[in-house]
């Protein structure tokens, strides 16, 4: 088991959509879960350009624990 955060899709989406990136909003909204687990998708919300650093702190609801053997 191990500690993660993650941050909402729907957050990751809206963010996306206000930067006018339609293409890269649909793809987050049909690839990636409903939380996103930041550690493991650092990449990806990199190259989107999402900072999770600059998100509010209402976006990165810290899920505690999480099973790492259900991914």
């Amino acid at each position: 088991m191990a500690t993660a955060t993650c941050v909402e899709k729907t957050v990751v989406v809206a963010t996306l959509r206000s930067r006018d990136l339609h293409g890269r909003a649909d793809w987050v909204e049909k690839e990636l879960p409903a939380l996103i687990d930041t550690a493991s998708n650092a990449s990806l919300l990199q190259t989107l350009g999402i900072n999770v650093d600059t998100l509010t702190s209402d976006a990165r609801p810290d899920r505690g624990v999480v099973d790492s053997t259900l991914s």
